[in-house]
């Protein structure tokens, strides 16, 4: 869903009674990622104010990607029953006392609910360094722990002290953890809380039609391709795709390559004639990038903050038909399912590819992956999230993952011709 051109102000009312504010890890703009995705599904359920992370005028400065976020109305509807607010910080925000700038956050986010004038169910809070609950009146408090984020404090340049600081103090506050994956949900049991998992869902009708799609024109490599879509950091095992392209296959990147990660290493990778790396590309026009790959690839290593991770990716691969081959992650076994193939040293990693690539495409596989990756679709989690926040009862109101499912298979039938397997 893009937003309107010219944002509208959201109107007053008992429209919004029963109101979900979810203060979200992720900027709206800064591509759609699972707070956007629980967003939108969830404002099915119920209505739902999406709060940016606070930024300041000359953020733009450094992520242009973010310029619209900055501009007026800072609350803006982007469909009937889901609106979205972006905390305003001073400039030099980054450098204010901490309780000020706290202050300041709150003060911001009530005037915004208070514009919105209906009574305010739950508060999510999903960046833990900005605490925000009581500041809206809510009946609920509900800490949302997407990640192991003090393990992933490095990665983003935070001090993983003052992360776990944070994560401890939200956690404390709330009545209610939700966790996204099994291990972020041991890790918290282990500290003596009773975390609720729902984990992270795909949007399985969008790639149905993935390996019908007409290549992009900025692909040029020969078969069987191998893929990786997603952050290229490190977090990425490069032995694994040095490995994929050792053996003979092509690989393709999609995604923002980090260039502090492995320079001199990537500069050789991506020089290679049967590797190609088409940047970063908006979630919209994901479907060919992945349509135009015979095996998708979760490369990842076994660092804390992986261990705690739940990728999107897996799920999308199989939405699109994908046979995956992933690294051993907690939540790939917790999905519990022979259509991913788990293997972690180099060889047996390019072997299972090798094994991918080389199997007889058939229709039927293809469903039953795409039928696998219906079962986890952002529908069925965002109707486990509003049992979670309404318990006695929110009529659900958005597509169940068996509705996304016949959509899928249908656009799949109506399509023509077979996906690549």
């Amino acid at each position: 869903m893009s937003e309107l051109r010219r944002p509208a102000r959201p109107t007053p009312g008992a429209q919004w009674d029963g109101l979900v504010v979810l203060c979200a890890g992720n900027n709206w703009d800064d591509g759609k990622l699972a707070d956007q995705h629980l967003a939108q599904h969830l404002s099915g359920h119920l209505p739902l104010l999406y709060v940016d992370p606070p930024i300041s005028h000359l953020t733009p400065l450094n992520h242009p990607d973010l310029a619209d976020s900055v501009r007026r109305p800072r609350l803006r509807l982007l469909t009937p029953r889901l609106a979205r607010f972006t905390p305003i910080m001073p400039p030099r925000g980054e450098t204010l006392i901490p309780s000020v700038a706290h202050a300041l956050v709150r003060r911001s986010l009530t005037r915004a609910v208070a514009r919105l004038g209906g009574r305010v169910n739950a508060v999510v809070a999903a960046a833990p360094a900005w605490p925000v609950f009581g500041t809206c009146g809510e009946r609920l408090r509900v800490f949302w722990a997407q990640d192991d984020y003090a393990g992933g404090a490095e990665l983003m340049g935070l001090d993983p002290q003052r992360v776990l600081r944070g994560e401890l103090a939200a956690a404390a506050s709330a009545d209610l953890i939700v966790a996204s994956s099994a291990h972020v949900r041991d890790a918290w049991v282990a500290r003596g809380y009773a975390p609720t998992l729902i984990p992270f869902g795909c949007d399985a009708g969008r790639f149905a039609q993935a390996g019908h799609l007409p290549q992009p024109d900025d692909i040029r490599l020969d078969v069987p391709v191998a893929g990786f879509v997603g952050h290229i950091n490190e977090r990425i095992d490069i032995r694994l795709l040095e490995a994929t392209v050792d053996c003979g296959m092509s690989l393709l990147l999609v995604g923002p390559l980090d260039p502090k990660f492995e320079p001199s290493r990537m500069a050789a990778l991506l020089a290679r004639p049967n590797v190609c790396w088409v940047g970063e590309k908006p979630f919209e026009d994901l479907p060919p990038y992945l349509g135009a790959l015979d095996v998708g690839l979760v490369p990842y290593t076994r660092s804390q903050f992986n261990m705690g991770s739940f990728p999107l990716k897996t799920l999308e691969y199989l939405s699109a038909g994908l046979r995956v081959v992933s690294t051993d992650l907690p939540a790939t076994r917790w999905l519990a399912t022979d259509l991913v193939a788990i293997e972690s040293s180099p060889a047996g990693f390019v072997e299972a590819a090798r094994r991918a690539v080389g199997m007889p495409r058939a229709t039927g596989e293809i469903l039953r992956r795409q039928r696998f990756a219906a079962a986890h679709d952002w529908s069925c989690r965002a109707a486990d999230w509003a049992q979670a926040l309404c318990p006695t009862g929110t009529a659900p109101l958005a597509t169940s993952g068996a509705a996304a499912w016949q959509a899928a298979s249908q656009s799949l039938r109506m399509s023509g011709g077979q996906a690549r397997a």
